[in-house]
Parts: C-alpha cells; sequence; structure tokens
C-alpha cells in the first residue's frame, strides 16, 4: 500500500529520506540505484509521472543496460513520451562523461597481443576447474581489455557456447574483437571436432559483424593451446 501511495504522490511531497537527491546528499551515489541517478539527471518527471517513473520507463527502453543506454541517441531518448530535448541531452552527456574518464584509464588495462598475455589473464580462473567453462576477453582497437565474461558452464566433458550470446555481450559493450576460452578438466590440449567447428562459425560470424576472432584458447592444468598460434582461425 505505501508504495502505490508514493506512485501517486510527487517527489516534492515524498519523505525527504525517499527523494532522490536527498537519498543522494545523505548516503552518496554509490548508494543509489540506476533508476535514482537517472531521475537525478532528469531532475523532473510530468504531470502524470515521477521523475523516478520516468526513469524506470527510460531504463527500460534500455533493457535496464547502460551500456544499451550510452548507446541511445538523443533523437532516441526523445522518442519516449515525457523526455524532451533538455531531458535527453543530459543523460547523453552524462554517459559520455563516464565514457571519457572510462577512456582516460586506458593504460591500466592490460594490452593482450599474444596468446600468452591472454593465457595469464584466463589460466587463474579456468585451468583448475573439474568442469568445462566457456569465457570471453573482450577487446577494444588497440587491444586492450575491456571485460572479461564467462559464457556458459558445463560438466566434466563439454559446455555449451551460444554464439548469438557470445556476439550480444561484445556488441553491448562496443568490442572490436573477442578472445575465446574454454578449459578441459581432462588434460588433453588438443581441440575436439566440436571445438574446431564452433571456432570456424564464430570466426565466419565475426567477419559479417565487423568483429575480429582473434584466438581460441584450451587451457588445461599444463597448459594452453592457441587455435591462432597454430594457423587455425582463416
Amino acid at each position: 500500500m505505501e508504495s502505490e501511495v508514493k506512485g501517486k504522490l510527487s517527489i516534492p511531497e515524498w519523505s525527504k529520506e525517499d527523494r532522490p537527491r536527498e537519498r543522494m546528499l545523505a548516503r552518496g551515489p554509490k548508494a543509489m540505484t540506476d533508476v535514482e541517478l537517472v531521475a537525478i539527471l532528469i531532475r523532473s518527471g510530468t504531470p502524470t509521472e515521477s521523475a523516478l517513473d520516468l526513469a524506470r520507463i527510460i531504463l527500460n527502453k534500455a533493457g535496464n543496460d547502460l551500456h544499451k543506454l550510452a548507446a541511445l541517441s538523443t533523437i532516441d531518448l526523445m522518442k519516449i513520451k515525457g523526455v524532451g530535448e533538455a531531458k535527453a541531452m543530459g543523460i547523453v552527456a552524462a554517459l559520455e562523461l563516464g565514457q571519457r574518464r572510462r577512456d582516460l584509464t586506458v593504460a591500466e588495462r592490460p594490452l593482450i597481443s599474444t596468446s600468452r598475455a591472454a593465457f595469464e589473464i584466463l589460466q587463474p580462473m579456468v585451468a583448475d576447474l573439474q568442469h568445462e567453462e566457456f569465457w570471453l576477453l573482450l577487446l577494444d582497437r588497440g587491444n586492450r581489455l575491456l571485460e572479461r565474461i564467462k559464457v556458459s558452464q558445463g560438466g566434466m566433458h563439454g559446455t555449451v557456447a551460444d554464439p548469438k550470446l557470445i556476439f550480444r555481450e561484445a556488441l553491448d559493450r562496443r568490442a572490436s574483437s573477442v578472445i575465446l576460452c574454454h578449459n578441459h578438466p581432462s588434460g588433453q590440449l588438443r581441440p575436439s571436432a566440436e571445438d574446431i567447428s564452433l571456432t570456424r562459425k564464430l570466426v565466419e560470424g565475426g567477419r559479417f559483424l565487423d568483429i575480429a576472432v582473434q584466438d581460441h584458447l584450451i587451457i588445461t592444468t599444463g597448459g594452453y593451446y592457441s587455435f591462432a598460434d597454430n594457423g587455425q582461425l582463416n
């Protein structure tokens, strides 16, 4: 019942601890939800929706994914009822500042230009597992690491890697290239027929999307196998 009452009130009528700006002053930005931060950016709602309600609509438009929200243009945002030019530009400007801050720290992100460099990042996560996992390294145009993502987890003898999911992760994070990786708990370093088939499929799909598959590593407790080093990415 309390939430229903709040939904009918404008933000200034809420108790101070429930207002986004007051909460931010009292608790700091780290304590804020994505919805509350967007509500602060847009500053006001509409005659029928509070700033928080409108912020929820905006995030829903982006699938509640900040990466997707950052990909929306001012024009895209203005298609949302209640979002005018000022609100749209405020959101775009804030996300662009966040991206620029991230870019300034590029030197702190590992440069991955060899299979050994990729192995050293991935080995601690998968080498000693008793089940298979499939991982991605997402890279920018300078071959610096954007993110490492676990795509799937399986059993002792295999795991499923969905190409659609792999490329969605890369597209959402604006990666220029990817490095694939999975482990073999059996200790067998040589790729299976399924490994080879999947790699070819992903290489071809990456070419279509302009996302290069730079390598596919198979990692065991005893070392690693690189598709790129063995000329198997053609």
